[in-house]
């Protein structure tokens, strides 16, 4: 645990990393699809469901939903849930998570989605995999910069927050999530992390057993929702 001097630092870093400007959302591109795109745009595919993370919002993902649309996918089959980022993980925001996925099934059809997750958005779409029954409903799962075992920079604001204590190493949503099988079931499992991530302390605790784990090199953590190298890795990971 940090020490009261260190804690102040620690907050800083969590708070300034977080609340720094998302990467610039692409603009429109034109719908002069090529036959090929059109073809991949007619075979049935799982819905997306975007979960962003902490402090942040649906509006993150404006650049991976528009490199997704440009690979064939349609804007009925992209999802970006919006939540209280301030609450309980496994008390509250997975089973809200449980709730919005099955509108997703109900409107789409389809059995199963695909969950791309950043940052404290991998927390909550994990316990819903490995507690909620996410292990039927979810075909791939995926983990952008997610702290997945923990991060230090979370008890900076651990005493008055849920959502930093849930994310603080050794937390009771910690230790639950890493207990037992990291990737359960039929599900299958990505993350990509960064070795300069600031909010994530440390790096490795975003690699999962089990899980197809990706480096990405020197990007900041907000980096990875605008980064090319790793929207083409994780539109990769949901052609598998």
């Amino acid at each position: 645990m940090l020490t009261p001097r260190q804690k102040l630092p620690a907050l800083l870093t969590l708070c300034l990393a977080l609340l720094a400007p998302f990467p610039a959302q692409a603009a429109g591109r034109p719908g002069d699809w090529s036959a090929a795109q059109a073809s991949a745009r007619a075979v049935p595919r799982d819905p997306v469901v975007f979960v962003h993370g902490y402090n942040a919002d649906p509006g993150v993902w404006g650049a991976l939903r528009e490199d997704l649309r440009a690979a064939g996918y349609a804007d009925s089959e992209l999802f970006s849930w919006g939540y209280d980022t301030h609450r309980s993980v496994n008390e509250v925001l997975a089973g809200q998570l449980g709730g919005y996925v099955e509108q997703v099934r109900r409107q789409t059809g389809a059995a199963r989605v695909d969950i791309v997750a950043h940052s404290f958005g991998s927390l909550v779409s994990r316990w819903y995999v490995k507690f909620g029954g996410g292990t039927e409903t979810v075909n791939h799962w995926v983990s952008l910069a997610g702290p997945n075992h923990g991060t230090s920079t979370a008890w900076g604001c651990a005493l008055w927050d849920q959502a930093c204590r849930d994310m603080t190493p050794g937390s009771y949503v910690a230790k639950n999530l890493a207990s037992g099988d990291e990737t359960p079931g039929a599900v299958k499992y990505a993350t990509f992390w960064s070795d300069c991530d600031e909010v994530v302390n440390p790096d490795g605790s975003v690699p999962l057993t089990g899980a197809a784990n990706t480096p990405v090199g020197c990007l900041g953590h907000n980096d990875l929702l605008g980064d090319d190298g790793t929207s083409a890795g994780v539109r990769a990971f949901l052609g598998r």
